[in-house]
């Protein structure tokens, strides 16, 4: 564990797990920018096109949990060490990919390496800075989710302007080689202490059954919500996961350990993520339709036009104003909040635009600034939540709640904006699906905030009603 001041290094060393982490969220958006390329030169089908992206997120989605067990278990430091060398390794073996099989492969490698990174960076951040300076660490290190968002279109966009198309994958490697020689020189080792026996029984269960429901979740759409190949996989995940539950509750050595969810700040805080990622994952999904579709921008200009969102995100956590105010204001109404802003946020950008930008301006601002403030929030309810031994899992816990969210989200909203576009019209369906986001964002903050803000009370040893 950290020393009560924090490790002396410890915002050089957050400048280098954010480097890391940025390594594997640029390249989930740099592909989508890639896919007339890749459709060209590899004759990629629609298939292969879709299995280029999913295998990447099933496996990623799959591992989170187990990822973030082994951190504690044999060392975040060692872990993110080979969560490095695996992202690089896939990403140079996808570089020079001549098949769709090939690229696929290489796609789930990086996957394994991009679920040691995500849980493993933010667990060295638990372990390395003191309770009152992590809200700020967690701020930026969200940050950077924001950044990655904001610039994989455009990098992605310049590299295919001057290269091939594996060069959005063999950028990933001189980035990954200095991030592994940073990590190796300053980032200190830590694990938890008790060193309990692997639950191996638990890590494939929650693999197969959080793989199997994103698989699900991906599939509906294209398939069809009640056909044979949606209902199977949903019935595995029901299945698989009920038994993971259940083998949880009995081991010694849980992964997961079931008493977590009798934390009140827990359940708050992971009822709150769900419903909050469900909006923000599928109304930002509207959105590029909307810029693209409805305002009739390019790919590049439509990237380019989300970036306020994102550099406002960036420029309220890397200055620490929204640590700031989430500490004065508390955590309950810091996702309130935040919340609000990025309900107003959506409703703007469905109900000003009249085929202008001013009102996706305006949306995208109040998006950014609800993000900056009630993310950090969210993920350090989560954490702070479970015992810092534990860290690895609840950055597990994290990143899966956030997988499943962003992809239920983009499912469902999709589904309505299908349903409404053959009767309304395209942009009538999408004002619709974003402002079915805004619903859930806003219900999502709320209920998050008082379950938060009753479990404080319960702590506080207030009664409450």
């Amino acid at each position: 564990m950290s020393a009560p001041q924090g490790h002396p290094r410890r915002w050089l060393i957050l400048g280098v797990i954010c480097l890391a982490q940025l390594t594997v969220l640029l390249d989930n958006t740099v592909l989508n920018v890639a896919i007339p390329s890749l459709t060209r030169e590899l004759h990629a089908g629609t298939s292969d096109i879709q299995w280029m992206i999913n295998a990447y997120s099933l496996v990623q989605s799959g591992l989170l949990l187990t990822a973030g067990s082994a951190a504690d278990r044999y060392g975040r430091k060692r872990m993110l060490i080979v969560g490095l060398v695996l992202f690089g390794a896939g990403s140079l073996v996808a570089g020079l990919s001549d098949t769709t099989g090939q690229l696929i492969a290489a796609r789930a490698g990086m996957g394994v390496g991009g679920a040691l990174l995500l849980t493993t960076t933010l667990a060295v951040v638990m372990q390395i800075f003191t309770a009152g300076e992590q809200p700020k660490a967690i701020g930026i290190w969200a940050a950077v989710n924001a950044l990655g968002f904001a610039a994989g279109p455009l990098i992605g966009g310049f590299m295919l302007n001057h290269f091939r198309w594996g060069a959005i994958f063999l950028i990933n490697l001189p980035v990954a080689a200095l991030a592994l020689v940073a990590v190796v020189v300053m980032v200190p080792e830590s694990r938890n202490p008790r060193c309990d026996r692997p639950d191996l029984l638990g890590a494939l269960l929650s693999t197969i059954g959080m793989a199997s429901l994103v698989f699900a979740i991906i599939s509906g759409p294209g398939h069809g919500w009640t056909s044979g190949r949606v209902l199977l996989t949903a019935a595995v995940a029901v299945v698989v996961l009920a038994a993971f539950a259940y083998w949880e509750s009995r081991v010694p050595y849980p992964m997961l350990d079931p008493h977590f969810f009798r934390d009140r700040r827990f359940t708050g805080a992971v009822t709150g993520a769900v419903l909050i990622t469900f909006g923000m994952g599928g109304a930002l999904f509207l959105l590029t339709q909307h810029l693209q579709f409805v305002l009739g921008y390019g790919p590049l200009e439509a990237g380019l036009r989300t970036a306020p969102l994102a550099l406002t995100v960036v420029a309220l956590n890397f200055s620490g104003l929204s640590a700031k105010w989430s500490a004065r204001m508390g955590t309950p109404v810091s996702i309130a909040l935040g919340m609000v802003l990025m309900s107003a946020g959506l409703v703007s950008i469905a109900t000003l635009d009249t085929g202008g930008y001013a009102g996706t301006l305006t949306g995208l601002l109040l998006i950014g600034g609800g993000c900056a403030i009630a993310n950090p929030a969210m993920a350090h309810a989560i954490m702070s939540a479970i015992p810092p031994e534990k860290a690895g899992v609840g950055a597990g816990i994290n990143g899966t709640l956030a997988e499943f969210g962003n992809g239920l989200g983009v499912a469902v909203l999709g589904a309505v904006l299908t349903s409404r576009v053959p009767a309304a019209g395209l942009a009538a369906g999408l004002e619709t699906g974003q402002l079915a986001g805004a619903v859930a964002v806003l219900l999502g903050g709320l209920s998050a905030a008082a379950l938060l803000r009753r479990a404080e009370r319960a702590d506080s040893g207030v009664v409450v009603a």
